[in-house]
């Protein structure tokens, strides 16, 4: 992949006299002459007078590089902004059809010429979000005709990416929209997919953006949910990103950290309580849904007092009342903490 773009600011070398060094994302030297490491901690064109370098950052398919010219004067700022066009129109693929133009932006390897020159052809400006919906195994045909006779095709788009797994990209009309939020949407899309196939899918939103130039990053967020979702036995129904970031904060801590924390925040007599499959069963149904006592017993088939039985033996031996937000906050968090550390 590195020998196109080398022979790329070779090209360039050979034919300007304008020697450009090629750098990682993370400022490694990749070719020219100058061997030593550049900061990556900024965004287009940079002038740094501590290297008397300017440096651009550019995409070659699902990777981000570093060019860099000598000198931070006028002159080298404008022969990097060129270069760096030059060179994302160099590597863009010609003549995208909507699908490859769409799974190429979701997994970040579309450049900013490529979404540029398609933006008229294929999508409307504002805002956009990426799902991941999780069907059964050799259904994702049935449930990728219900989800396309629910979508805006003149700029929505969906598609298959792997056995059970579709990717789908929503763009949103905030004044116009029929739906309140993507999550109302995307609920409503559950249900219709169940209703027409008998199929009951995981969908999975990732962040909201405002430009598809960012679609790959909505996209890996919608990928972080659904993975995050299997840990925590929870593969079906509507899930963003937000409701997992917690997760995520916690997944970026050292273990020994979480240990520590554990240790405040669970005394050993109580660690039980988390190795009895019915009483977890009981306090996640429960606050899944919304601490209400009466759909939690509905759902689980419980007599309310049987149901009271359980939270208040919670109470009694980990000393957090889950009827209280405060203390189903922290007994979540607890949860969070032992799948991550065990």
């Amino acid at each position: 992949m590195e020998n196109d773009i080398i022979s790329f600011v070779s090209d360039i070398r050979k034919n300007t006299g304008i020697g450009i060094d090629l750098y990682s994302e993370r400022g490694e030297s990749i070719a020219g002459e100058d061997k030593t490491v550049v900061t990556s901690d900024f965004t287009g064109v940079y002038s740094d007078e501590t290297s008397g370098k300017t440096l651009f950052k550019f995409r070659y398919k699902n990777k981000a590089y570093i060019g860099g010219l000598s000198g931070t004067d006028a002159a080298a700022k404008n022969y990097a902004y060129l270069i760096c066009e030059l060179a994302e129109q160099s590597f863009a693929k010609s003549n995208l059809n909507k699908e490859e133009f769409f799974k190429s932006a979701l997994f970040g390897e579309a450049s900013y010429y490529t979404i540029k020159k398609y933006s008229n052809k294929y999508f409307k400006n504002g805002k956009v979000c990426a799902m991941l919906i999780a069907a059964g195994q050799n259904r994702e045909k049935e449930v990728l005709e219900v989800v396309k006779s629910y979508t805006d095709g003149s700029s929505d788009f969906v598609c298959g990416i792997e056995d059970g797994l579709l990717a789908m990209v929503k763009f949103l009309d905030e004044e116009n929209g029929e739906y309140r939020s993507v999550s109302e949407y995307a609920e409503f899309l559950a249900q219709s997919i169940y209703e027409e196939t008998g199929e009951t899918v995981g969908i999975f939103i990732g962040g909201t953006i405002e430009s598809v130039a960012d679609l790959a990053l909505s996209f890996s967020q919608a990928i972080s949910a659904h993975r995050i979702s299997g840990e925590l036995s929870r593969r079906s129904g509507v899930h963003s990103f937000k409701e997992f970031l917690i997760v995520k904060m916690l997944e970026d801590l050292p273990k020994i950290k979480l240990t520590e924390y554990l240790k405040i925040l669970l005394e050993p007599s109580a660690r039980d309580i988390f190795d009895d499959k019915e009483m977890i069963t009981t306090a996640e149904e429960f606050l899944e849904n919304s601490l209400n006592i009466s759909e939690t017993a509905r759902k689980l088939f419980l007599h309310r007092n049987t149901l009271n039985y359980r939270l208040d033996k919670i109470e009694r031996v980990t000393g957090l009342d889950i009827r209280r937000v405060s203390d189903a906050i922290t007994f979540k968090m607890i949860m969070i903490i032992l799948k991550l550390v065990r």
